[in-house]
């Protein structure tokens, strides 16, 4: 019988075998070991220089950053520099504007003066409309062969029980009228210029005539349009509308039927020359009247002069227009 020899599994050859893999793997990791620190220190200097170029162009970043803000806070400061001129610009025009019309109210103020004083001597002098004259309109001048009367219709002018007109102011009209028993034409106004025949006659000569007359009287008795206190407009509407130059032989007349006034007495002597002018012979082509009633001064209805001043008004237009002034005593209703 053979006699069989035992086999051991970890002998000297295997342990050898063994010891040269471990080796070679050793060696494997050593070799591959230093070629991955290669990579990491190439890897780590590459992340320097990107990480550096950044640092860079953030600092680039902030330095364009802080160039935009202080362009931006020049930029501002400008702006708000141009508004505050524009601001002082418009307060120095305000305040120019505010000189203007402070020196504006200091010449009024001082034409006022002017005239209050005039008013005062006036007042205290015995006032023109106090002077005692004829109860009838004697002395008026006659040969025009249209007129037209502007009649104050305010309250003053009227009744205070009746609110119509005064009837001494109707029966004054009435004698103008009949001193003038035949003429082409004839128109009647109130103060504010408003035709108080209206209608169809605006602006246009009423044909005279009895019946006409009679229509004119009985418009006038009826006539519940208050005016102003101020004749002015009604002249300036009767010297613009009603007067033709084309007709040589219009002999026009105006005559104003008040008691006050409230304007500036030098401002409508001018507008009136300038309306009615003088031709080469000095002569104007309309002639101005005037009646004047003591209504304001005797009633108490004014304020003050108004009275006064337009009796000093209306006599001084007369005058330089070829008329004549009658101022009335009494009202004697």
């Amino acid at each position: 019988m053979i006699r069989r020899r035992s086999i051991s599994l970890f002998s000297l050859s295997f342990l050898d075998c063994i010891c040269c893999g471990f080796g070679a793997i050793i060696l494997l990791f050593v070799l591959t070991m230093g070629s991955q620190t290669q990579a990491m220190r190439d890897l780590r200097q590459q992340l320097q220089r990107t990480l550096a170029l950044q640092l860079s162009s953030l600092a680039q970043f902030r330095t364009e950053k802080e160039n935009l803000l202080r362009t931006q806070s020049r930029a501002s400061a400008v702006e708000q520099a141009q508004r505050q001129q524009d601001t002082l610009k418009a307060l120095l025009a305000q305040l120019e504007q505010q000189l203007h019309y402070q020196e504006s109210g200091r010449q009024r103020l001082l034409v006022e003066i002017d005239e209050l004083k005039k008013d005062i001597a006036a007042r205290q002098k015995k006032p023109e409309m106090e002077l005692a004259v004829s109860p009838t309109p004697i002395g008026l001048p006659a040969g025009g062969n249209f007129i037209v009367f502007v009649i104050d219709s305010s309250g003053s002018m009227r009744n205070p029980a009746t609110e119509r007109i005064w009837p001494v102011v109707l029966r004054k009209f009435d004698e103008v009228l009949d001193a003038y028993p035949l003429v082409e034409g004839i128109q009647f106004l109130d103060a504010d210029g408003r035709f108080i025949m209206g209608g169809r006659t605006d602006e246009k000569w009423l044909p005279d005539g009895p019946e006409v007359r009679n229509a004119i009287k009985q418009a006038l008795l009826r006539y519940d349009v208050f005016s102003n206190s101020n004749p002015v407009p009604g002249i300036v509407r009767a010297l613009r509308t009603l007067h033709d130059d084309k007709n040589p032989d219009m002999k026009m007349m105006v005559f104003i039927l008040g008691d006050e006034f409230t304007g500036t007495a030098d401002a409508v002597l001018r507008r009136l020359d300038e309306l009615n002018p003088r031709d080469e012979e000095g002569k104007r082509k309309v002639v101005i009247n005037a009646i004047g009633f003591p209504t304001a001064v005797k009633m108490g209805f004014s304020m003050g002069n108004t009275g006064v001043k337009y009796a000093n008004l209306m006599r001084e237009v007369t005058h330089q227009h070829g008329g004549a002034f009658i101022a009335l005593q009494e009202i004697d209703p």
